[in-house]
């Protein structure tokens, strides 16, 4: 991850930070979240009856492609010099605008939109995360991600 003097963080506002490598979403990966959150609903499990949805083919879960935040944005996102800890603070928004279809190429783009020091040493960022889906032209989702910054 990038690092900034906290006298420049401001700065960044408004300017996209990068863009992730892509990833694919396969189906071993969708098995897999839904296993751990329990949500086995077909649309997302079975190959078979998903080829009979508008989809075509299974989806990953909407919190699936959401979990990868901290994941894809981990070398984009600057974050102050001096950092000890950074911790998610949550997000001021998220819609989802297109289901990730199975075997699908995503990337995130990152833009910093907000930087404020809420306490001496703790620093709150707030982004824009964009998960573009390779060849649509319509996102995955735009969320708006807050990371806590202790310095």
């Amino acid at each position: 991850m990038p690092f900034v003097a906290v006298a420049d963080i401001k700065n960044y506002i408004g300017k996209e930070l990068g863009r992730s490598e892509w990833l694919t979403i396969d189906q071993e990966r969708i098995n897999q979240f839904a296993e751990c959150t329990g949500d086995h609903q077909f649309i997302h499990v079975d190959p078979e009856k998903a080829k009979l949805t508008p989809f075509g083919s299974t989806i990953a879960h909407g919190f699936l492609s959401l979990s990868l935040v901290p994941m894809l944005m981990e070398k984009i996102m600057i974050m102050p010099e001096g950092l000890k800890m950074a911790v998610n603070y949550g997000l001021d928004s998220v819609r989802f605008i297109q289901p990730v279809k199975v075997n699908s190429k995503v990337r995130l783009v990152v833009t910093l939109t907000d930087a404020n020091e809420k306490n001496p040493g703790q620093w709150l960022l707030k982004a824009k995360a964009v998960l573009e889906i390779e060849g649509q032209e319509k996102p995955a989702y735009i969320a708006e991600p807050l990371t806590l910054c202790f310095v």
